[in-house]
């Protein structure tokens, strides 16, 4: 009771400094980075262990999918070759690189814990991403190839992380039959993950009306896919993916407006409390780790930490010049359709920060191996994740505005964008009224197309996205009532239109997130009128 007691006390430490970071728009992940610092130098504090087994179930399921789920499908099959060269071959190059450098620094660490080392910090984390870059003004083609990275590279790493493992369990790894695995773990943990979302897609659409029921089988959706695909030694982290972008590409078609409403705010209080979970654990563990590390000397630590930092920033670089140029040189068509500018791709190299899986992956290592023997070298490896989260997080994170300002990169602007779309729905919605609700009372037909006129003329005028949503004058009686329901009816409409351009990839991320957002709000609010009347 003592050990939940202060968990519950942390996080509410936690949740406030979210608040203060919010307010100040400083990065959430670094924030918490440093209060699992700070909780491991409070003295008095309880270690507090999670079982190693069960740390991927508990805290990857719910993370991937939410962060696939807020990922387009339509700008990830885009940036396909680019998230591909990224999420798989810079996590096996950098993999490859932490381990030869560690292995030749640390003389106690040996191939295979090196190699281990490697796999788990060659991820870079989504949510660490779209936090630190959101707001930046950069390309939105340079956030989904950065966003698509940090889905799949989880996969990529963890695959490394399990053969290596497997290597230091039970003694035995062949190199192709590693890479023939993955390749199949890979394909079945995709095909499972599709199979799951068109199972919960036809369970939503088919046998679901209520909303709480919409929610918990949300909430379930991911460990379920995770679960079944480990179970057929497939992959659980692509399961995830797949069934995330699967169900996310058709939630408008399975969720009522207010069950999406539910969904999102509950997903964001999970997420937010598991991130904060994570290094929470880590803190209360930090000082035990600190002293099972004790035998080897505070210089040799730090350098140890540095130089193991300092490998995976520099390999991502190394990586990135030739995966990016090359591909230009050799295809003419990649020339002509894709826009080049250097500057993205030093922000590309620059925001490789980990974070939260990489974290799970460290304290999911066992404590013991062949029966009572202690995991070799646990503590240190533990360690040096760490060091590579907070080098990342707070040196790369911090320093992330300060680089795209040297660097002059325009800003991308998001409200142009989104003024564009907004007209052109607001447009439609008007084209739609005049051809379908002419014969309608001419005090109706006026209030219904004054409402959309007001958005259209905001839109012009308006430089800052306020409120497009014009009132309506009150009424009663059976006009209010009808004006009430075609505004529903019209809502639909602008609906249906956003939906459109998400499918064909006309619509932003982001964009269309925020203004179905308003939609589903606006219908809450017009059904309530509905029911009070």
């Amino acid at each position: 009771m003592e050990n939940i007691t202060v968990i519950i006390m942390l996080l509410f430490g936690v949740a406030f400094l979210s608040l203060v970071s919010k307010k100040y728009n400083f990065p959430i992940p670094i924030v918490l980075v440093l209060c699992g610092v700070v909780i491991s130098i409070i003295p008095g504090l309880p270690v507090i262990a999670l079982n190693p087994e069960v740390v991927f179930i508990i805290f990857l399921p719910p993370l991937l999918y939410h962060a696939a789920w807020y990922t387009s499908w339509s700008e990830f099959k885009q940036t396909i070759r680019p998230i591909t060269l990224a999420a798989v071959g810079l996590v096996f190059f950098t993999t490859f690189a932490v381990a030869v450098v560690v292995h030749a620094l640390i003389d106690d660490v040996s191939w295979p814990l090196a190699f281990l080392l490697g796999a788990i910090v060659s991820p870079p984390d989504a949510v660490s991403a779209t936090s630190i870059t959101k707001g930046l003004g950069l390309h939105p083609r340079l956030i989904a190839i950065l966003e698509g990275e940090s889905l799949v590279n989880d996969a990529s790493g963890l695959v490394a992380y399990k053969y290596a493992l497997m290597a230091i369990t039970a003694g035995n790894f062949i190199l192709w039959k590693a890479g023939l695995n993955f390749i199949v773990m890979s394909l079945l943990g995709i095909a499972v993950g599709v199979a799951v979302g068109f199972v919960m897609h036809f369970i939503h659409r088919k046998f679901v009306s209520d909303d709480i029921i919409e929610v918990t089988l949300t909430l379930l959706t991911p460990f379920a896919s995770y679960l079944i695909a480990e179970h057929f030694e497939g992959s659980g982290v692509l399961a995830v993916v797949a069934t995330g972008l699967f169900l996310s590409a058709r939630s408008s078609t399975i969720f009522s407006h207010e069950g999406r409403i539910m969904t999102n705010t509950i997903w964001s209080v999970l997420t937010n409390i598991l991130n904060g979970l994570i290094f929470i654990l880590i803190g209360l563990q930090l000082r035990q780790i600190i002293s099972g590390i004790s035998n080897y000397s505070g210089s040799s630590l730090f350098i140890w930490g540095a130089v193991v930092s300092i490998v995976v920033i520099l390999v991502r670089f190394l990586w990135v010049i030739p995966a990016t140029i090359i591909p230009r040189l050799i295809s003419k068509k990649i020339r002509q359709k894709e826009e080049y500018d250097y500057r993205n791709m030093i922000v590309f190299g620059w925001s490789g920060m980990r974070g939260v899986v990489s974290m799970a992956a460290a304290l999911a290592l066992p404590l013991t191996i062949h029966g009572n023997e202690e995991f070799p070298l646990r503590n240190l490896i533990i360690y040096l994740v760490f060091c590579v989260i907070l080098s990342t997080l707070v040196i790369q994170g911090l320093t992330l505005p300060w680089l795209i300002k040297k660097l002059k990169l325009e800003p991308y602007s998001i409200l142009a964008e989104e003024y564009g779309i907004r007209n052109i729905i607001v447009s439609e919605t008007i084209s739609h009224i005049e051809d379908n609700f002419s014969l309608l009372n001419d005090d109706l037909l006026h209030n219904i197309k004054s409402k959309y006129e007001v958005k259209f003329n905001r839109l012009q005028k308006t430089e800052l996205p306020v409120n497009f949503f014009g009132k309506g004058k009150v009424m009663g009686g059976e006009i209010f009532n009808d004006f009430t329901k075609i505004q529903i009816d019209l809502l639909n409409v602008e609906r249906s239109k956003l939906e459109t351009m998400h499918k064909g990839g006309s619509v932003n991320e982001e964009i269309f997130r925020k203004i179905e957002k308003e939609l589903d709000l606006e219908e809450t609010r017009l059904w309530m009128e509905m029911y009070e009347d």
